[in-house]
């Protein structure tokens, strides 16, 4: 199995900061992409930013210009940087890799992995 492990929630003020960051270990063959999603109470997770291993990246519309998603294929590492935050960004991130674990490619099956998730609070 593949597991991801997240950093960097909390509780920040409006218009500040914070930056999350995600690494993948496990049996990992290969990462064909990895992102974030957000889900708030009452509210449909949603994808929030992604990164391909190629470097191509797709933003929700509501943080683009604000999130920048960014990694580190060495350390199978994906990172969030979101500034000028707003309370409607308050919400549990989870984040998430695709791709195909195992030792070789005779023997490798595709994986959708989660971390945990971890609660980013802006106040107002």
């Amino acid at each position: 199995q593949v597991q991801l492990v997240e950093s960097g929630g909390g509780l920040v003020q409006a218009g500040g900061s914070l930056r999350l960051s995600c690494a993948a270990s496990g049996s990992i063959f290969s990462i064909n992409a990895m992102g974030w999603y957000r889900q708030a109470p009452g509210n449909q997770r949603e994808l929030v930013a992604r990164i391909t291993s190629y470097g191509t990246t797709t933003y929700a519309d509501s943080v683009k210009g604000r999130f920048t998603i960014s990694r580190d294929n060495a350390k199978n590492t994906v990172y969030l940087q979101m500034n000028n935050l707003k309370p409607e960004d308050t919400a549990v991130y989870y984040c998430n890799a695709l791709g195909f674990s195992g030792s070789d490619y005779a023997h490798v099956a595709d994986f959708r992995s989660w971390g945990q998730g971890t609660q980013v609070t802006v106040s107002s």
